[in-house]
C-alpha cells in the first residue's frame, strides 16, 4: 500500500516525500532512496503524525498530506488538487466527494460563501450531530496545505474530542481564525475514495487495481482472454499483440514480448518471455525464456535458467541454473540442473543431470547436435561433445568425445535373454488356477523318499 502511495506522489511531481510509521515498523528497505521516514512515537491522530513530519516540511511552500491506506490515489488526483490550490489562493485545499452513503466519514461543513468551515468526524459517538450526519460530502482525507500555515496552525490543534485525538482536519477552522480561506476540490476517482482496514477491504482495492491494470494493458493492445482471472503486477511490462490466457499469474518484475502467449494455468515472477513464445500451464521463476521458445505443459523453471531462441522445455521436464542453447530440445520427464547445452541438441525422456555429490554442485556440459537417448543420467562434472550420442539407460560418469556413442557396459544394457512361449505358459497356469501351498505342491511320494 505505502509504496503505491509513494509512486503516485513521485509520478504527481513532490519534490520530497515523506512517510510517517509507528516505531515498531520498519520501512527503510520497501521504500528505497528518496523517500524520508519521520516516527510518530505514539497513534496519537493524523494532526500528531504530520507533526512527526515537521522537522522535514520546514522548506516547503505547499504540503500535500495523503492517507497511506489508499493506494489507489492516483497521480493525476493529487496534480489536480495542488493546481486548484494555486488556483484559489487559499491556506488549504481538501479534496471532498459526495457518496450516496456517507457513512464512517467525516463530513464537510461549509460556510455561507461555499468556502470550508470544518470537518466533523464520525466514527465516535459525540462527534457530529444528528443534522451533519445527513451531509453526503466528505473528507477524502486529501489534503493540500500553504506549507508555513499548516506548521504554524498544528501547533493549536487539541485533542478535544471523543476520541481524545489530534485530528487533522481540526487545522481547517484554526486557518479560518487566523483570517484565511479553505477550499473544497471535489474528487471524481472512485480509487481515491478506497481506504483499506482489514483484509476484506484490502481484496476490494486489489479487484479494484487489477481492473485498472488490465484495462490498461488490453487498451495498449494486450490480449487479456479473461481478465476476471488474471493476476498482473503493476511493475509487469506485456507488448502489444501477446496473449495472457485465463488464470495467469505475472509477478515481480516479469516481462513478456509481443506475439508470445501465457497460459493458461502458468505462474511467472521475475521472468522475461521473448517474442513469439509460449509458455503454458507451467510454474517458473527467475527464468530467461527467449524467443519463440516453447515452454509446457508442466514444466517447472527454476532461477537461473536461460532458454535459449527456439529451444522446449516440454511436459514434466525442471531445469534450474542452466543455459539451454539455440533450437535445442527438453522434451519430456527430465530434470537438467546445473549445466550447460548446446545447440541443437536433444535431450531424450529421462535425462537426468545427476549435480549433487552430497557436499556440492557440479556442473554438466553437453555440446552441440548431442542426442541423449531415454533414461540417461549423467553424474557431474561430465562433459558430452559435439555430435554426441548416449545408448538408452546409461549412466555417463566419464567424459564422451565428440562423435562417440557412450553407454554403460554392453552398452547401456547388460546381455538380453528372450524367453520363448513364455505368454502361453502363463496362460495355461491361470487356467489351472491359483497354485496350492508352498508346503502342498511336492508329491507324497517325493516326500517319503527325500526326493526334491
Amino acid at each position: 500500500m505505502i509504496t503505491w502511495s509513494v509512486a503516485a506522489a513521485q509520478e504527481a511531481g513532490a519534490g520530497q516525500v515523506v512517510v510517517v510509521q509507528g516505531p515498531e515498523r520498519e520501512l527503510d528497505e520497501v521504500l528505497g532512496d528518496g523517500v524520508a521516514v519521520a516516527i510518530q512515537e505514539q497513534p496519537r491522530g493524523t494532526a500528531d503524525a504530520v507533526r512527526a513530519a515537521v522537522p522535514h516540511l520546514r522548506e516547503a511552500q505547499v504540503v500535500v498530506v495523503m492517507n497511506g491506506d489508499h493506494p489507489l490515489i492516483s497521480a493525476q488526483t493529487i496534480q489536480s488538487l495542488v493546481e486548484a490550490h494555486d488556483r484559489s489562493g487559499a491556506a488549504a485545499t481538501i479534496a471532498t466527494a459526495v457518496l450516496e452513503d456517507p457513512t464512517g466519514y467525516g463530513r464537510v461543513i461549509r460556510g455561507p460563501d461555499g468556502t470550508v468551515e470544518r470537518v466533523v468526524e464520525t466514527k465516535a459517538e459525540g462527534d457530529a450531530t444528528g443534522a451533519q450526519l445527513h451531509i453526503r460530502e466528505i473528507n477524502t482525507g486529501l489534503f493540500a496545505f500553504d506549507g508555513p500555515e499548516l506548521l504554524s496552525a498544528l501547533e493549536e490543534v487539541g485533542s478535544d474530542n471523543a476520541q481524545g485525538e489530534l485530528y487533522l482536519p481540526d487545522v481547517l477552522p484554526i486557518l479560518r481564525g487566523h483570517e484565511r480561506t479553505v477550499q473544497a476540490h471535489e474528487a471524481t476517482e472512485a480509487g481515491t475514495m478506497l481506504g483499506i482496514n482489514d483484509r476484506a477491504q484490502l481484496a476490494q482495492v486489489q479487484a479494484v487495481a487489477q481492473r485498472l491494470i488490465n484495462d490498461r494493458l488490453m487498451r495498449a493492445g494486450v490480449t487479456i482472454v479473461d481478465p476476471q482471472s488474471a493476476m498482473i503486477d503493476v511493475t509487469v511490462r506485456i507488448d502489444a499483440d501477446a496473449v495472457i490466457a485465463p488464470f495467469t499469474s505475472l509477478q515481480g518484475a516479469s516481462a513478456v514480448g509481443s506475439a508470445a502467449t501465457v497460459g493458461p494455468l502458468t505462474t511467472l515472477i521475475d521472468c522475461q518471455v521473448g517474442a513469439g513464445a509460449a509458455v503454458v500451464h507451467s510454474y517458473a521463476q527467475g527464468a530467461q525464456i527467449g524467443e519463440r521458445v516453447s515452454v509446457g505443459p508442466f514444466a517447472y523453471l527454476r532461477p537461473g535458467t536461460v532458454l535459449c531462441a527456439g529451444a522446449k522445455a516440454g511436459t514434466f521436464v525442471e531445469i534450474k541454473n542452466s543455459r539451454i542453447g539455440p533450437g535445442s530440445k527438453v522434451p519430456h520427464l527430465s530434470y537438467i540442473g546445473d549445466a550447460e547445452v548446446g545447440e541443437g541438441t536433444n535431450l531424450g525422456a529421462a535425462t537426468i543431470t545427476a549435480n549433487y555429490d552430497g557436499t556440492r554442485k557440479h556442473r554438466t556440459k553437453i555440446g552441440d547436435r548431442v542426442k541423449t537417448s531415454v533414461d540417461t543420467t549423467l553424474v557431474a562434472p561430465v562433459s558430452v561433445g559435439d555430435d554426441a550420442v548416449t545408448a538408452a539407460g546409461s549412466v555417463i560418469g566419464q567424459d564422451v568425445p565428440s562423435g562417440a556413442l557412450a553407454g554403460s557396459p554392453g552398452v547401456a544394457r547388460s546381455q538380453q535373454r528372450n524367453i520363448e512361449g513364455y505368454a502361453e505358459r502363463r496362460k495355461e497356469r491361470e487356467e489351472e488356477g491359483p497354485e496350492p501351498p508352498a508346503d502342498e505342491r511336492r508329491r507324497p511320494a517325493d516326500v517319503n523318499s527325500g526326493a526334491p
